[in-house]
């Protein structure tokens, strides 16, 4: 696994831990347990993780989620922080790389920033990079639901364009708080928005942002 995803996979099964099975996440409707099955079922049962994306697996999805989320909580967490087994294509340190380092990271900050005492956390460069490289590749999918037109901007004055249209909003922030932002998580994002008035209140309460 690579250094990044390897880091927030263990910050993950640290704060799921450390928070209980019963506390509340940014994903709507999920506590902590779904949110830690979801991750497994991510990685260990791709005949039902495609539901997530495809309307037909969805039943199977939906079943074989609540087959995990009525595991032990602490069996649940153990599989988080051991990885992937063999036979996943996450246990490849590509896929890991492409794929990791953003779920681990968004999914860290659902459960941190969903606690009424959360505070700022520190990124140092290097992982900012690494998501803004992710950002870059992933922006115009995420986004691909926006109301106007987006574009991201990094405090360095780096840009992309992560969705065509008129009127343009313009969203500054670090990497990370850029990716909380087109994943859905507007409300909780460090961010500042420029543009027309209704157009950065449409951007702010998009509910089509992320995947």
């Amino acid at each position: 696994m690579s250094t990044h995803a390897k880091r927030e996979r263990l910050l993950l099964a640290d704060l799921l831990e450390a928070t209980g099975p019963d506390a509340h996440t940014l994903c709507e409707g999920w506590t902590t347990r779904d949110l830690a099955a979801h991750v497994v079922v991510r990685e260990r049962r791709p005949d039902a993780a495609g539901g997530a994306l495809l309307k037909q697996l969805e039943p199977r999805l939906n079943r074989v989620m609540a087959e995990y989320t009525d595991k032990p909580y602490e069996e649940l967490i153990q599989l988080i922080r051991t990885g992937p087994p063999r036979f996943s294509p996450f246990s490849l340190k590509q896929i890991d790389e492409m794929a990791n380092i953003v779920e681990f990271y968004v999914h860290t900050e659902d459960v941190r920033r969903a606690q009424p005492d959360w505070t700022p956390r520190e990124l140092d460069p290097v992982f900012q990079d690494a998501l803004w490289s992710r950002l870059e590749r992933t922006a115009r999918l995420v986004s691909r639901g926006a109301p106007t037109g987006l574009v991201l901007r990094r405090p360095d004055g780096q840009t992309a364009i992560a969705h065509r249209g008129t009127p343009v909003v313009t969203v500054t922030g670090e990497p990370s708080e850029l990716l909380m932002f087109t994943m859905g998580r507007q409300r909780v994002a460090d961010v500042q928005l420029e543009g027309d008035k209704d157009a950065v209140a449409k951007m702010q309460d998009a509910k089509e942002l992320g995947i």
